[in-house]
């Protein structure tokens, strides 16, 4: 009876060790914080350059969890950014051109809305106007991603707390004559137009952004230096100063300018940029240990292909040389392909698979909690 008595405690004690323990384990998959990185226009070939293109290894090689997403919007095959976006921050299917907006033009709660009503910090970072597709359907909602000038209304607006990009001439060389840097005092945001600051600057206010070009940033090519890098970092020591839980999209837009333009000195350029971003994101992340990082894209562009270079011999014929890479692309647009998804922290499983691009969305609120 005695030896009885005692395999009955042990069994109780690791019954309830295992109960523990799944109690831990279910607290560490459920993060804190959310950095959703978006490559625009970035397919696996894309993707492919950074380990070719450089010497040290890419950050991509730091995840362990990928899945791929279909990016259809609703009414098209082939998606365009503004609905590719509106999938990830709506969790809805549109038409093209449409920011947080459903196919009926109704509005669809995006992101930004869903947790800041839950004091969770929220900030957007792109390489083109913050105003531009993908960032705009995380806080907008209007009939055409054409509209930018109303679109910035929406961000003076909304409720994100840091945001850095270019597009200044849309809030302070408007059609209207507002000037909407004005309404952002009011509003109690600190707005620089200069350059990014150093955290120390920006501790005690309360939201801030920056409007650094006209436009969009300049490209990697024309000197824009670690901007992307240097805007994440900022954005991650803001968000969290307070340690608040925080969602940040940042972007890296050129890559699919670059593609659209059938450049490849200028797509793999942005792409590098962008492995250091992801890289500064991992980074933190790692540091941290309760924040999820998931790497993705809206949809491919340019049909990129990493081809071995087309060379002639001395009689004129044409033949591959397998010893060399010659980038080359099957189209001005966009493709229909299936987009790699890298996730990274406290439930990074959850993005393994083959899915729907609304599915990002979902997975984000799920594992979160933020729903709730």
């Amino acid at each position: 009876m005695k030896i009885i008595r005692i395999a009955l405690t042990c069994l109780v004690f690791i019954m309830a060790s295992c109960k523990s323990t799944q109690k831990a384990q279910k607290i560490a998959s459920t993060p804190k914080n959310v950095i959703l990185l978006i490559s625009d226009g970035t397919g696996l070939s894309q993707i492919s350059s950074a380990f070719y293109y450089q010497d040290q290894k890419p950050n991509y090689t730091r995840f362990n969890t990928i899945g791929l997403i279909k990016t259809s919007s609703s009414q098209e095959d082939v998606t365009d950014s503004a609905a590719g976006a509106t999938a990830f921050a709506c969790g809805i299917k549109t038409y093209n051109g449409a920011i947080g907006v459903d196919d009926d033009k109704a509005d669809a709660e995006n992101l930004v809305e869903i947790v800041s009503q839950k004091n969770i910090k929220t900030g957007m970072i792109a390489t083109s106007s913050i105003t531009h597709a993908t960032p705009a359907s995380f806080y907008a909602h209007t009939a055409s991603r054409s509209s930018e000038e109303e679109i910035a209304e929406y961000l003076v607006n909304s409720e994100v707390d840091f945001f850095a990009g270019g597009g200044l001439q849309y809030f302070n060389k408007r059609k209207d004559n507002q000037n909407l840097l004005n309404r952002f005092k009011e509003d109690k945001y600190t707005i620089n137009t200069t350059a990014l600051d150093d955290f120390e600057k920006i501790s005690s206010h309360k939201k801030v952004g920056y409007l650094l070009a006209e436009g969009a940033m300049p490209k990697m090519q024309d000197d824009r230096g670690d901007f992307l890098v240097k805007a994440i970092d900022l954005g991650i020591q803001y968000l969290s100063k307070d340690n608040s839980p925080f969602f940040m999209m940042a972007e890296g837009s050129q890559i699919d300018w670059g593609g659209h333009n059938n450049d490849a000195p200028y797509l793999i350029a942005e792409l590098l940029d962008f492995d250091k971003a992801i890289g500064a994101a991992l980074d933190y992340a790692e540091k941290d240990g309760n924040t999820l990082v998931i790497v993705t894209s809206d949809h491919e562009t340019g049909g990129f292909t990493l081809a071995a270079k087309k060379k002639k011999r001395e009689d004129g014929s044409e033949y591959s040389d397998y010893s060399e890479i010659g980038p080359t692309f099957s189209t001005g647009g966009h493709s229909a392909t299936l987009i790699p998804v890298f996730a990274f922290g406290p439930g990074a499983e959850q993005f393994d698979g083959i899915y729907e691009n609304t599915a990002i969305f979902d997975k984000i609120l799920e594992v979160t909690g933020w729903r709730k």
